[in-house]
Formats: structure tokens, sequence, C-alpha cells
């Protein structure tokens, strides 16, 4: 596969390399309040995908190491390099398609691969959290939140570093729940404004 085979090149320059943990802040992490609204492309994955949508053991935000941020790093490269932005109306001529992307896709399906990817290497369900933000012109856009015992990260289609969620320019509306894979919920500090669910 050509993800894999890119994958395995970037590992070799990456394993020397090692990356500088970043500091905690007051912010670090996002507060999550009540259960809301599943997306609908989330809830149509999980009717295909319903071994990756139930309960998760959550152990706790993950403690990072230099390794694992090279890694964290890395998955978010190489997909945002292989995978071409396209729309669901492009791909498949219709709105809302949550799906693992081969060669094409939008930034739910970026999400969804970097999520699977790193599962796949080791982490856990429970620290890796699709999540729904609005950009600063209103629209809607997805993103994987990776929690950590440093606070939580963001790994974006639309920027080439994984960033503290707060220093990214998004409002944050909601996202999977650590607890359970199929549910989600709001996020009550996401820009200290009232954000509207997305529909």
């Amino acid at each position: 596969m050509r993800i894999k085979g890119i994958f395995v090149a970037m590992m070799a320059v990456f394993a020397m390399a090692t990356a500088a943990i970043p500091a905690p802040s007051r912010n670090a992490s996002m507060v999550t309040g009540n259960a809301t609204s599943q997306p609908i492309g989330h809830y149509d994955f999980c009717q295909i995908h319903r071994n990756e949508c139930g309960a998760n053991r959550n152990a706790g935000p993950v403690a990072m190491n230099p390794g694992k941020w090279s890694l964290v790093r890395l998955v978010n490269a190489t997909v945002n390099r292989t995978i071409t932005p396209m729309t669901d109306k492009e791909i498949y001529g219709k709105d809302e398609v949550w799906a693992y992307p081969t060669t094409a896709g939008d930034c739910e399906d970026f999400a969804l691969l970097k999520r699977r990817m790193l599962i796949q290497r080791g982490f856990s369900a429970a620290d890796l959290l699709m999540t729904v933000v609005r950009k600063p012109d209103g629209e809607g856009h997805a993103v994987l939140t990776l929690r950590t015992a440093e606070g939580d990260f963001v790994l974006d289609n639309l920027a080439s570093d994984v960033k503290p969620w707060f220093a990214t320019p998004y409002s944050f509306v909601k996202r999977q729940s650590s607890y359970n894979a199929g549910r989600w919920v709001t996020i009550e500090n996401g820009r200290d404004v009232l954000v509207g669910a997305l529909r």
C-alpha cells in the first residue's frame, strides 16, 4: 500500500530524531461536558465499523516521550502528504461520508486514518478522539484530538505541525467520549464562547 511504503521510509528518517515534549499550560486540556449528538457521518461510519465505535478502556491520558511524539508527528505528516484533499461530493457524489481514505478524502477521513494508524501502533482509542470544530470563517471542520498527560493536541490535515488545541484558530464544538467511541460530548471551553452544535 502506498501509505505503508512511505510511512516505512519516513520512519527510517525520523528514527534518529528526537522531539521536544511540549510544555504544559493552564489550558492544556479541553473541558468536556454533557452527551451531545453524534455527527451523522460518524453514525453511518459506525454502522459499517461497529467494532470501532464501542466502549473504550479509559486509563487516563497517555504519558508521552520523544519516541511517541516523533511517531505522532510522522503519522500526521505522512497522511497529510499522501492523501489528496477532496470533498465528499467530489468523491462520493453526496455529503457527509466518513470513511478511511486510500488516495483522497476530506478532513474527517484524514483524521480517521491517523486515528487508525496510531491505534495500530499502540495508542489507546480512548486517547484518539474525533473532534468537530469551527474554522474562523464559521465552516465546520474535523480534526483528531490526542489526549496526553501534557494536555490535548490536534492532528489536522490543514496544518503540518501537531499543536496544542488552544494554539489552533478553531472553536471547538464536540468530540468523541474517551469512554465510548460511539458517543460524543460537548467541549465547554472551546473558545470561551457559546458555539452552536453543527447540524
